[in-house]
């Protein structure tokens, strides 16, 4: 079994920064893609970040410059480091993992979910 949890959402001002974690645990062979998701109030579900193992990006165009994904292969971590934060970055922030098990195939993961609030 695999667990997803997401941690370092929070209050902050305005131009201020977060860093958002993301560890998976379990019967883990590999991981493939990682990705960041939000979604907003009254808003879809979007995504903000990918990293795939080849160590290729993609960014939503409203993060692009201000927040970067990268991974710790050895701690099974997902980072999304976010700076320059604005209010409409205000967000749950989810996590989404391609693992490969040590048995079966592979399956996307959710984390819980992370709240960040960017106040103005």
């Amino acid at each position: 079994q695999v667990r997803v949890v997401e941690s370092g959402g929070g209050l902050v001002q305005a131009g201020g920064s977060l860093r958002l974690s993301c560890v998976a645990s379990g019967s883990i062979g590999s991981i493939y893609a990682m990705a960041w998701y939000r979604r907003a109030p009254g808003k879809q579900r979007e995504l903000v970040a990918g990293l795939r193992s080849g160590g290729e990006t993609n960014y939503a165009d409203s993060v692009k410059g201000r927040f970067t994904i990268s991974r710790d292969n050895a701690r099974n971590t997902v980072y999304l480091q976010m700076n320059s934060l604005k209010p409409e970055d205000t967000a749950v922030y989810y996590c989404n993992l391609d693992v490969q098990p040590l048995l079966g195939a592979s399956s996307l993961y959710w984390g819980q979910g992370t709240q960040v609030t960017v106040s103005s």
